[in-house]
């Protein structure tokens, strides 16, 4: 049977050598001669249709089982594409058999599809014809067996772990929220910015950031260079000024005496060159270990940056710069908490996306909010349902009923204030952290607001001033200020958000009442002095949407390398 291939385009098509003709209903991998698992058994018929096509997989073996007393094999392979695995047969005159058989093991395979024996769970089959290429394992070593394994062991199995149907799910279904995000944003007209992971101004406020600096190697490698090529000693100081004096009274002498240019130039080339030498020893003679120090504080003017810097903790004051030229804008990319919290939502990296509204309120901001946590909810509705049937059958029955309760219901909105006078009303459970006017509401609040109170997403804004940072602007009451919190069933606040102080003075006095110094703020006060706008932004916690739609209960498991204290793996 002839092989096939449809392209995408016509220079794609001319790449892909050995490709057959676009006769077949078989979608070929564009760039790698193999048609993907999700193509086949991720088809309406199952891949029924696709029965007799001559076709090449690729996976890896997530169970295999010799069977016919040695005679043949069944492989479930697994190639990434989907969580479903693709049955494969092999004949032992194909391949050695105990050499494909075992977990984890890659094989590259070219066969014939078919419809197997009625009664089997499979809707199609693939019979072998030629092993192209194995990657082996050794059963014995490898540490991810196929017995159900649990979510903690395999963080300490980090560059394996994306093998296990959980974690590919996971990543799966984190790329689709990816992909919605920028699809959101671009399809209302915002620009997309790429904000610095080095910064000089702290956004939060809080301190709580891992600090860039190149002042501890290099005071490493002074010490180690200076134990092996000691400073000069005053003595070799003072012959290199008696060396330049001589020299210079030479090329004095040789002037007086008129003597010939290139005599002249000569002596002036040795005096240089003793001057320069001199320098230099002076210069390494001014070399002390240790950091460099300026009244009794570490010398960062001698840093990388020449100055403190540290990795973000949010790019929302970078893009409020483009949001001031280019209206409507968005950043997405990842953030830093020096926090040592061992909780279940924290990461010490973490991704954010924050977009920024130019000429928009408070309200417009909650507006975009929800189209977007409802556009994302939707997304995965439509796309990855199969990953999500995976998260509903292992962690969460009602993850996909909980983005199907998002992505159609309005969400709630009421004050902060009304929302505390709701909770100190509550009678039917003691909450660990006492409520009252002016606390930071805390995620058992912010669940039973979402969970019980109202049963679907809450927006709760207007917050006290003085748990909210010095950008959101004051509102007229002077206690308040117009900031804004999604929460959603599951993990609480979901979007932080508010619209920014767009008055200079207002905003200057908020920077000084919270004890932060004027001067890294600088560039930020020009916003406000040169052309200020009304502008609102608000920030998404991508690790919290993951964590929201699958259900999972650690943010570690839903980020593909979790960093948190102790623990930075690869």
């Amino acid at each position: 049977m002839a092989e096939t291939v449809i392209p995408t385009t016509e220079m794609a098509a001319a790449t892909l050598a050995e490709t057959p003709s676009s006769s077949s209903s078989a979608v070929w991998s564009e760039f790698s001669k193999r048609v993907l698992i999700k193509n086949i058994i991720g088809r309406p018929d199952g891949g029924v249709g696709l029965a007799g096509e001559k076709i090449k997989v690729g996976g890896w073996v997530k169970t295999g089982r010799e069977q016919g007393k040695g005679s043949f094999a069944f492989l479930e392979l697994n190639d990434g594409s989907c969580p479903g695995n693709l049955q494969v047969i092999v004949d032992s005159s194909v391949y050695e058999l105990s050499q494909i058989v075992a977990t984890g093991t890659c094989v590259f395979v070219e066969g014939v599809l078919k419809k197997p024996p009625e009664g089997t769970k499979q809707n199609v089959e693939l019979k072998v014809e030629k092993v192209l290429e194995v990657g082996g394992v050794d059963p014995a070593k490898y540490p991810l067996p196929k017995t159900k394994l649990t979510l903690e062991f395999l963080r300490d199995h980090v560059h394996l772990r994306p093998r296990t149907n959980t974690i590919s799910a996971v990543a799966r279904i984190r790329n689709a929220l990816a992909y919605a995000t920028h699809t959101f944003f671009q399809k209302h007209a915002f620009l997309y910015v790429h904000t610095p992971i080095i910064t000089t101004s702290d956004c939060e406020g809080a301190g709580e950031m891992f600090q860039v600096t190149t002042l501890f190697s290099d005071t490493e490698k002074l010490e180690k260079e200076l134990k092996e090529n000691p400073p000069p000693s005053e003595d070799e100081i003072e012959a290199a000024k008696l060396l330049v004096k001589e020299k210079g009274e030479a090329v004095a002498a040789l002037k007086a005496a008129k003597a010939t240019k290139p005599e002249i130039t000569a002596s002036v080339s040795e005096l240089t060159k003793s001057k320069e030498k001199l320098a230099k020893l002076e210069e390494r003679s001014k070399l002390k270990p240790g950091m460099p120090q300026k009244d009794g504080k570490i010398d960062y003017s001698s840093d990388f940056f020449a100055r403190q810097a540290f990795l973000t903790v949010s790019g929302q004051l970078q893009v409020e710069t483009f949001a001031c030229a280019l209206s409507n804008v968005y950043t997405f990319g990842p953030t830093f908490r020096a926090e040592h919290s061992h909780t279940s939502r924290h990461l010490a990296e973490f991704w954010m996306v924050e977009p920024e509204l130019a000429f928009a309120d408070l309200e417009d901001d909650m507006n975009c909010a929800e189209a977007y946590v409802k556009f994302l909810s939707q997304w995965l509705l439509d796309n990855c349902l199969d990953d999500m049937q995976l998260m509903v059958k292992n962690f969460d029955k009602t993850a996909i009923d909980r983005l199907t309760l998002v992505a159609s219901t309005p969400f709630e909105r009421i004050t902060y204030t009304d929302a505390v006078a709701l909770l100190e009303k509550v009678t039917d459970r003691r909450f660990e952290n006492a409520v009252e006017w002016g606390i930071d509401l805390a995620s058992e609040h912010e669940r039973y607001l979402t969970e019980v109170i109202f049963k679907k997403p809450v927006i709760v804004y207007n917050y006290p001033k003085g748990i909210k940072a010095f950008y959101m602007r004051l509102n007229d009451d002077g206690k308040t200020v117009a900031a804004m919190d999604v929460l959603v069933p599951k993990v609480g606040e979901l979007i932080g958000g508010s619209q920014r102080e767009e008055r200079y003075d207002v905003i200057e006095k908020r920077i000084l009442d919270q004890g932060l110094p004027l001067e890294p703020y600088e560039w930020y006060l020009d916003l406000r002095r040169y052309g200020t706008v009304k502008h609102s932004g608000f920030g998404l916690g991508f690790e919290r949407m993951v964590l929201f739609a699958t259900g999972l209960d650690n943010i570690r498991d839903v980020i593909p390398f979790p960093r948190y204290p102790g623990k930075a793996d690869l």
